[in-house]
């Protein structure tokens, strides 16, 4: 089997991680890097050992040189519309970091250019591929709760102090603060574990004297009748990830990758959580290799954004100074 090359637009942290997991399948190449810092260039090459890639400075430039069969986008928020429509008009499959874009228009122009020019798109939340959530969305769905009647998502992250300096608070470039960016990952949580549909959104957000928003506090209705509080919060020390899954029958709570179950009868539920077999990388490679179908698409991503956009006009706020949206 010929080995599927991978290009990688945008080099910075969160890409390490994905070229890590790539390199440890065996059919996989890392055969180019498109980032305008040398800086992060030099250092994924010399950490990770990549002294065999090519390196870019223009993603257009990358994709122009062809021989690639996919690429990785790591780039920051706004961007991913041009990079990921570039990458599909160039033949490529896409696995684009979250958010996968910063607007449903954006969204849902991608998907339709996925699917005219016949390539995977996936989007790379992890926690669809961790145990626990697994376990949860699991549970949920077998019944052991029983309906659901309501539900407290939450993370507490430093996020304001640890994220001060970098594009992440440039909203031209993040397209919000922290509900953009760490809370889209307890968003994706809220949706996928429960499968809950939203139909009303009543929100508040404080920047904290930031350049972006730093807290929010949202009450959501969903239409199967459940209630949902999701709380992102920014300043404060420290990291806490919170979820308590309520239904008629029970509740579920995650902590930090703790996860414990009551219900009404009082019988012992013992959690036993699945084995992980794999992860958003090697899931998208198999996906290619047609080993199965892409498991975070865009189409679920796209509810994600719808919810996120949701909470921006519910609570008055517009981040974005100059985000790249499409033509209507």
């Amino acid at each position: 089997m010929a080995k599927l090359r991978i290009g990688f637009i945008g080099s910075g942290g969160i890409a390490h991680g994905h070229v890590s997991q790539l390199l440890d399948l065996e059919d996989v190449e890392i055969a180019a890097i498109a980032d305008p810092s040398q800086r992060n260039t030099d250092l994924i090459v010399s950490s990770i050992g990549l002294h065999q890639t090519r390196i870019y400075h223009s993603h257009k430039d990358m994709l122009n040189a062809g021989g690639l069969d996919a690429v990785v986008i790591c780039s920051p928020h706004t961007l991913h519309y041009e990079h990921a429509s570039d990458a599909l008009d160039s033949g490529c499959h896409v696995l684009i970091e979250k958010p996968m874009t910063c607007s449903s228009k954006e969204a849902e122009q991608l998907i339709g250019k996925a699917e005219d020019q016949g390539k995977l798109l996936q989007v790379s939340y992890q926690r669809h591929f961790q145990p626990e959530f697994i376990y949860i969305r699991e549970a949920i769905a077998s019944g052991l709760i029983g309906k659901l009647t309501s539900v407290n998502a939450t993370l507490y992250q430093d996020w304001q102090k640890g994220q001060t300096g970098t594009w992440r608070q440039i909203a031209s470039l993040s397209g919000g603060g922290m509900l953009m960016d760490s809370g889209s990952h307890i968003i994706d949580m809220l949706l996928w574990t429960t499968g809950l549909t939203p139909v009303e959104v009543k929100a508040s957000i404080n920047t904290n004297g930031a350049p972006v928003e730093i807290d929010s506090f949202t009450s959501i209705r969903f239409e199967e009748g459940a209630l949902a509080a999701l709380n992102i919060i920014g300043h404060v020390p420290g990291f806490n990830e919170t979820y308590g899954y309520c239904g008629d029958k029970g509740v579920i709570y995650y902590n930090n990758g703790h996860i414990t179950v009551q219900t009404y009868s009082g019988e012992a539920i013992a959690v036993e959580l699945p084995p992980r077999v794999t992860n958003q990388d090697k899931s998208f490679v198999d996906a290619i290799r047609g080993k199965h179908e892409v498991l975070v698409s865009g189409e679920y991503a796209l509810k994600v954004i719808r919810l996120t956009e949701a909470i921006y006009s519910s609570g008055g706020y517009e981040p974005l100074e100059s985000r790249n949206t499409v033509e209507a």
